[in-house]
């Protein structure tokens, strides 16, 4: 049986279930507040990241990627909003030949400038208090008070060494501005008036020796789903129940902060091998000083050297939140995926449906020991779908750039298992209902449609996965159309003066 033969089998089982029951299933919100380090360092926290071929019309020859950070941002979150972290340093990281080695980096670093806008007071100059002083339009307006600003490095490696490229816009310009967030309807003329003022700052970038490609870094409406409020709850729903409109997305009400770039396949696909992997990371200096007289300007109370240390990673969703244990998820994001070895416990042995067994008897959890199955999906990629040939178990974001782009209106939210083969796992598009399929496959959905013959060739059968045909849900479901039609994809964040 072909490899994709096999895998419309897949997508048969995990569109059906042939039992009910009344259980519930633990999840995540993705990968927000995911590590105990994490909730004190929010702004080099990674929540989602995102890899597709582009689907907008014209522009199927790209890839697009975009990193999250920065969750549970409530729009009215003023003054000062959000900003990345000038002292951090946040990359998407490209391994083109399977070998669980970053072989393309994008490095981005930011600097937040005040630009000391001061009103005449009774006769004195006087710093204003708000990040703007008037209405904004434009690109770095007067009436910003302070300019957040980027560059971007693509760094290349090989066995010759490292290969670094400060990417530059049209204009030759290799600073970039970053919109300030949507402060609020009246501050950017009304309804309508922020996305107009956003979309200035989509920058064409000259890609050295592949062309042309597109950046945007600013805030967006969060763009992961799931009923995340019942799920904390003891697990307080029905996964049994309607796939779509059975609970509410509990992260409907947020924002988020996006780098997002699009760039052509070939500056990313190494010749023979379209099969990419890429994961998101953010790092910060190893020594902090803070200052107990800090100098007048923002961000002056820290001094900041030496070494980068790694403090946020993600790939897959979820696999912090419900597969890495406790004890080791600031390990996990402070490693690279060429020794996740030290990891593969938590894999093939997964707490999680044994979880969901001792709270719900009648659900049982796979017993093929170690999980196979989940090392397929996890840390190698689809057999014939999504999986370099010569590829090294390791868990990051994988896909398939050779499988062209299913167009918006036609895409399926359960990707590979409803039939789209453009869709998660293969990459992760916006509207891909991550939740549901990975509860399924966490319970041996696999298992459960291989057959007694191993048709998928994942190491295990029905019998080693008693409640793998069910069909669970967290009852939250968006699509491709819940989202725009166009990069950077991700939705208008919503204003401050929202009710």
């Amino acid at each position: 049986m072909r490899p994709m033969q096999k895998y419309s089998l897949w997508a048969a089982a995990l569109l059906t279930g042939s039992a009910l029951l009344a259980l519930s299933v633990p999840a995540g919100a993705s990968s927000h507040r995911e590590a105990p380090f994490l909730t004190t360092a929010p702004k080099v926290d990674g929540t989602d990241f995102y890899l597709f071929r582009s689907y907008a019309p014209g522009r199927a020859g790209y890839v697009t990627m975009i990193a999250n950070f920065i969750p549970f941002q409530d729009a009215y979150g003023g003054p000062n909003f959000f900003q990345f972290d000038q002292n951090a340093l946040y990359q998407i990281r490209v391994d083109n030949n399977g070998d669980a080695r970053e072989d393309i980096s994008f490095q981005l670093r930011f600097k937040n400038t005040s630009k000391r806008t001061a009103l005449n007071i009774g006769g004195q100059q006087v710093l204003i208090p708000l990040i703007n002083s008037s209405t904004i339009s434009g690109v770095n307006p007067a009436a910003l008070n302070v300019r957040e600003t980027y560059t971007i490095d693509m760094v290349r490696s090989s066995r010759q060494g490292l290969t670094r490229t400060r990417l530059a816009a049209a204009n030759g310009a290799t600073e970039f501005d970053k919109p300030v967030d949507n402060i609020g309807d009246k501050v950017f003329g009304g309804p309508g008036g922020y996305e107009a003022y956003a979309n200035q700052h989509i920058y064409d970038v000259a890609v050295p020796g592949c062309g042309t490609g597109r950046v945007f870094v600013g805030q967006r409406r969060e763009s992961f789903y799931i009923a995340v409020g019942k799920i904390f709850d003891l697990f307080n729903l029905n996964p049994l129940g309607p796939e779509a409109g059975g609970n509410e997305n509990d992260l409907d009400d947020k924002n988020v902060s996006s780098i997002a770039l699009e760039m052509p396949i070939g500056c990313l696909a190494a010749p023979g091998e379209p099969v990419i992997g890429a994961y998101a990371t953010a790092s910060v200096r190893q020594g902090r000083l803070l200052d107990r007289s800090p100098a007048s300007g923002i961000n002056n109370l820290s001094r900041e050297a030496g070494p980068w240390v790694q403090v946020s990673r993600l790939g897959m969703p979820l696999v912090n939140e419900v597969i890495i244990g406790l004890d080791d998820k600031d390990r996990f994001n402070a490693s690279r995926p060429r020794d996740d070895a030290q990891f593969a416990t938590y894999v093939t042995n997964p707490v999680l449906p044994a979880v969901v067994e001792s709270l719900f008897p009648a659900a049982r959890a796979p017993t093929n020991f170690p999980r196979t199955d989940l090392v397929t999906v996890f840390l190698k990629g689809l057999p014939g779908v999504n999986q370099p040939r010569n590829v090294v178990a390791s868990e990051m974001m994988r896909l398939n750039t050779g499988i062209a782009p299913t167009a918006q209106a036609a895409q399926n939210p359960l990707g590979v298992a409803g039939g789209d083969n453009a869709g998660f796992p293969n990459g992760r598009r916006p509207g891909d209902d991550v939740v549901d399929i990975e509860l399924r496959v966490a319970m041996g959905a696999l298992c459960a449609l291989s057959g007694s013959g191993d048709a998928l060739g994942v190491g295990c059968g029905p019998g080693d996965a008693p409640a793998g045909a069910l069909p669970l849900t967290d009852g939250v479901r968006l699509n491709a159309g819940s989202y725009k039609a166009a990069f950077p994809y991700l939705n208008t964040p919503l204003p401050g003066n929202q009710p």
